[in-house]
């Protein structure tokens, strides 16, 4: 039977690094450790954080964290988000952020909590220069809503929460394709493919042209399984299995 050509490949005779892959790999989080492992690694190209994941790592000031973690990472994009709930209050604190370094995106989430769009504020911060990363975008029409609000001159990242979208049971790769072609005309603009789920993720970002992927560092660990041989993988798991039972003494009469 012939493939379809444009069908994502799961098997593949040569399997790539990940740092041969053309999909920018984002490390997520807000650990300092990790962060700081991950930029020695070479494999990433960039780091988003949320104020979610700073609670989750025990950061206790925002801007203290950001003001040092800035001063360690000087040379890769760093996403920042603002936590406002206003307009008005969003737009001071992308001010705010975007002022700490040349290398800060900033977040700015693409509705508020009463669903109503960000499009008027991305629009001002896109008119005084600042970088965005357009964030918590699930549907097609978000997407070309933040596509209108953009500028070709300003870079800028529109994330697409594929994994969570994948969560409902809706194939995000059409959704990711589509989203790329609205982005077409915004030649500063990357689509970032959010919130993935399993290092198969990563691949299928790359095969349909994401520009960026963002990678928890658990996610970047398991990623070291990249094109393993699954012979090889099944007896480790089988070790892993039988070493794990013989120390629980465990008995079967």
């Amino acid at each position: 039977m012939q493939k379809d050509s444009n069908s994502i490949t799961q098997e593949k005779p040569e399997w790539p690094s990940l740092k041969s892959l053309k999909v920018k790999i984002f490390s997520d989080g807000a650990d300092m450790d990790s962060i700081l492992e991950a930029q020695a690694s070479g494999i990433v190209s960039g780091f988003t954080t949320n104020p979610t994941l700073m609670a989750k790592a025990g950061v206790s000031g925002y801007m203290m964290f950001a003001r040092e973690v800035l001063s360690r990472v000087r040379d890769l994009p760093f996403s920042f988000e603002v936590f406002s709930d206003e307009m008005k209050g969003m737009k001071e604190q992308a001010m705010v952020l975007h002022n700490l370094a040349e290398n800060v995106y900033v977040k700015v989430p693409v509705t508020n909590t009463r669903s109503e769009s960000t499009a008027g504020v991305i629009r001002e911060l896109v008119a005084e220069g600042v970088k965005l990363n357009v964030t918590a975008i699930m549907s097609l029409s978000q997407v070309k809503e933040v596509a209108a609000a953009l500028s070709p001159e300003i870079p800028s990242i529109v994330s697409v929460f594929a994994g969570r979208i994948a969560d409902t049971g809706r194939d995000p790769i059409p959704l990711m394709r589509e989203a790329k072609e609205m982005l077409t005309n915004l030649p500063k603009a990357e689509l970032l493919w959010a919130s993935p789920r399993e290092v198969l993720n990563i691949i299928q970002a790359d095969q349909i042209g994401c520009d960026i992927i963002t990678v928890t560092p658990e996610l970047l660990a398991k990623a070291k399984n990249l094109g393993r041989n699954l012979d090889d993988f099944s007896l480790d798991t089988v070790k892993m299995f039988y070493s794990d039972a013989c120390k629980s003494n465990f008995y079967i009469v």
